[in-house]
């Protein structure tokens, strides 16, 4: 059982990987949407609006809400400001005193039900390397401050590979090699990356947006399962 003590921990650390996320997502206030990220099919639309689905889901989560609808990926007018406002209603939800109390319902993750201290490292971990592919979709990096640093390496370090991150729903690609065994701190953050299936040298083709995504409203929940 998690103790009061590492719960606050976990909860700054959580919060600092938000708002790192809300530092890169505010560099793209005013950029074109259409620009292609790291996350194959999906150009930073697509990306904003995969995030604000996910801050809702675990907002609901850690309010002790189990509705699958909340998990549903729509694309709005605004998905840089969408996202902006979700990313604040998700650390205040897990910073609501009883939030690590709780059973967390996850549909999109099986078994479905977690701890509430597992799923709050599911989030953080997510909102680390979303922060990246935001930056990098606009030809930019992510500075990780030394106390985040070592809890995401050591949350993408037990994500699962194997046949688990190559399925279609897999929540993320499978590992690319070489990934560094005693990496220096300058070196966490390209290790947590490709940990999580991305290439640390990635980067954008901005003379070919990616134009093949219905941008009028919905889009499938299944599309937001991929790997990213």
């Amino acid at each position: 059982m998690i103790t009061i003590e590492d719960g606050a921990v976990l909860l700054a650390r959580h919060e600092r990987a938000v708002r790192l996320s809300i530092e890169a997502v505010h560099v793209a206030e005013g950029s074109p949407l259409d620009v292609e990220t790291p996350c194959a099919g999906w150009d930073l639309g697509d990306l904003l609006t995969h995030m604000s689905t996910q801050n809702r889901g675990f907002t609901a989560a850690a309010r002790g809400e189990d509705d699958p609808a909340v998990w549903e990926a729509r694309r709005t007018i605004d998905p840089v400001g969408d996202y902006l406002r979700s990313a604040t209603e998700v650390i205040a939800a897990f910073a609501a005193p009883e939030a690590l109390t709780r059973t967390l319902s996850l549909p999109e993750i099986p078994p479905g039900r977690f701890p509430a201290s597992l799923a709050v490292s599911f989030h953080l971990i997510d909102s680390v390397v979303h922060a990246w592919d935001v930056a990098r979709s606009l030809g930019r990096s992510i500075d990780l401050d030394p106390d985040l640093a070592p809890i995401a390496l050591s949350i993408a370090e037990a994500v699962p590979t194997g046949a688990p991150r190559r399925g279609p729903d897999a929540a993320f690609a499978p590992v690319i090699a070489p990934v560094i065994d005693t990496p220096a701190e300058s070196e966490t953050l390209d290790r947590i990356l490709r940990l999580l299936g991305r290439s640390p040298a990635w980067t954008p083709d901005f003379a070919h947006p990616i134009r093949n995504v219905d941008h009028r409203g919905a889009h499938s929940a299944d599309a937001h399962r991929r790997s990213w």
